[in-house]
């Protein structure tokens, strides 16, 4: 984008973990931020953040599988903020659990926020970018929306939905030649509250799978995607990218490893807390709750820097880079070819 900071974004998802470290980041840039979530305690001590960060914030408590109290939303952030020039979708849920442990109404509860939320989010964004022919809409996903896992049915199914809408809306705005755009960042494990708040029937602790990165590592991608949301997509953590790798040359292979693999790495060796929270219906930071923050409880595990999201902040000068050491290469194999 080519306008500059302060900014109209609104950020879903934003009371807690990477929706929240997104929302301080941007007011860390002088942005008006709308955060959007249903944690009432979470919504207000997000909101404090972004002040003291520096920006404006308007905290509205809304469930994003209701697609009305999302439009409601995204009219009063324009009559109260001004008009929107950044959406970002964060907002999801999900169980952790064998398919076959997991009932009906829990997979639909989870695809109508993980996946139409997203719908919901860019559709009111659009009714409100298209017609001015600008503004940046940010899906932010995940690995798990190219390669699955066990345990997460319905999160990652829900990811490669997200991923199959964006990019078919994508193909439209170009058809159409319009200055909107949208752009995915895929995240690798972070360190949030999710691992203490999602439904869990696994019998130990569940945890992300390692390298486990901070969430304003995955902050850092955003801000920087929705400045340049020309670019399809944007990998956060050398996992991420090694992941998406794997699965395009061996993916059976993977299948195999994933089967021997996945069910251990995503649980620590704590057993399962009785009475735990379970945000799928009601969140867990609602009025009198919790205010669970932005980190989990990996803060010693977790890495404050990630190497391979520059490298895909400056993918052209890297390839720039990686053509001329090809090229140098060239060159001395047929000097060595020519003094042979």
């Amino acid at each position: 984008m080519t306008k500059e900071s302060p900014r109209t974004v609104v950020v879903t998802g934003a009371s807690a973990g990477v929706g929240r470290a997104a929302a301080r980041a941007f007011g860390a840039r002088g942005d008006s931020v709308a955060l959007l979530a249903r944690g009432e305690r979470g919504l207000e001590a997000a909101a404090e953040e972004v002040r003291a960060a520096g920006g404006q914030a308007l905290p509205i408590s809304v469930d994003v599988a209701d697609h009305r109290q999302v439009e409601e939303a995204a009219r009063r952030v324009e009559e109260e903020l001004g008009p929107i020039d950044v959406w970002v979708n964060v907002a999801f849920s999900t169980v952790f659990a064998p398919v076959t442990e997991i009932e009906p109404e829990e997979y639909r509860r989870m695809t109508e926020v993980t996946y139409l939320g997203y719908v919901y989010g860019t559709k009111a964004a659009l009714n409100r970018m298209l017609p001015r022919g600008e503004g940046a809409i940010v899906q932010v996903g995940s690995a798990l929306a190219y390669r699955a896992i066990p345990l997460q049915s319905g999160y990652c199914a829900a990811k490669h939905a997200i991923k199959g809408f964006t990019e078919s809306l994508r193909c439209e705005l170009m058809h159409e030649k319009s200055g909107v755009r949208v752009t995915m960042v895929q995240l690798p494990a972070v360190n949030t509250p999710q691992f203490d708040w999602v439904l869990s029937r696994l019998p130990n602790r569940p945890q992300p799978v390692p390298p486990i990165y901070q969430p304003e590592v995955a902050a850092r991608a955003i801000v920087f995607a929705a400045d340049h949301p020309e670019r399809k997509e944007f990998w956060v953590g050398a996992m991420t990218a090694a992941t998406l790798l794997a699965d395009r040359v061996a993916p059976a292979l993977l299948d195999r490893y994933l089967a021997r693999t996945g069910y251990s790495s995503q649980q620590t060796s704590e057993h399962r807390r009785a009475g735990r929270p379970a945000n799928l219906w009601e969140p867990a930071d609602d009025e009198g709750g919790e205010d669970y923050g932005a980190h989990g409880r990996f803060d010693s595990r977790s890495h404050s820097r990630s190497p391979q999201v520059w490298v895909s902040e400056h993918r052209s000068l890297v390839t720039a880079a990686g053509a001329a050491a090809g090229l140098a290469g060239l060159t001395w194999l047929a000097r060595r070819a020519g003094t042979a």
